[in-house]
């Protein structure tokens, strides 16, 4: 598992670690897809299959359904980088925040670094295996 721990202000967490399917994430271990937010992490209720285009926003929800919308909604799309269409990013936009598509651990390590930068940001990670 590649280490990536920035140094980041008390009370949030971090994305310690990814590789073989799961994340460490805040010293806890998930398996499989996960949503990240500074205070929290859950499943991600799609399936490793999913094609990035087809995404659907109800999957999101967690992320763009709260009260003080996020900045930066980041998408890693496991071990390569997928485009997100424009009309997706779009409707993504119009919830809130600008989202970012990039490989899972590009999105790992741009996550903690925007943490340490006090950003308001969130992430939604397919595992790399």
């Amino acid at each position: 598992m590649v280490d990536i721990t920035p140094m980041v202000p008390q009370g949030v967490q971090v994305i310690h670690g990814y590789g073989d399917g799961k994340f460490r994430i805040g010293e806890v271990s998930h398996a499989g897809p996960v949503l990240v937010r500074p205070e929290i992490t859950q499943a991600w209720d799609v399936t490793l299959d999913v094609a990035i285009a087809e995404l659907d926003l109800a999957t999101l929800a967690p992320i763009l359904e709260t009260e003080e919308p996020y900045q930066i909604l980041l998408i890693g799309t496991g071990t390569r980088q997928v485009f997100l269409p424009p009309a997706r990013r779009a409707e993504i936009r119009e919830k809130g925040p600008v989202a970012e598509v990039m490989d899972t651990g590009a999105a790992c390590r741009t996550f903690n670094l925007l943490l340490a930068e006090g950003r308001r940001v969130a992430a939604a990670l397919l595992p790399v295996e």
